[in-house]
């Protein structure tokens, strides 16, 4: 046992040892929960097709580009980041939490 680890283990109180596997289990669920949500999402977005097409013919933008984030697939794709966004950090913080208490 190396002096870190030494350190680690007398400095870690109780709480941590009894919480951060229910704290894990948590994490798991939301980032499952998340990815059931994030995969029903990107299902429903419709397909899109223009790609890049603007910058080469040169269309302009109309009313209905520039508020595409009030349709339905905007807030599908809003949906999306969010969900991503989440799994990343649970993710994170379930690591971080297997670091700090190595068990």
């Amino acid at each position: 046992m190396n002096l870190v680890n030494f350190v680690l283990a007398a400095t870690q109180a109780d709480w941590i040892t009894k919480s951060f596997p229910i704290i894990r289990y948590v994490l798991i669920g939301i980032i499952f929960v998340c990815a059931i949500i994030m995969t029903i999402t990107v299902l429903l977005q419709s397909e899109n097709s223009s790609g890049g097409t603007n910058v080469i013919s040169g269309v302009q933008e109309s009313y209905y580009s520039q508020n595409k984030g009030e349709t339905r697939d905007g807030k599908l794709k809003k949906t999306t980041i969010i969900m991503v966004s989440i799994i990343a950090v649970c993710i994170v913080l379930y690591f971080v939490s297997l670091f700090i208490n190595k068990s």
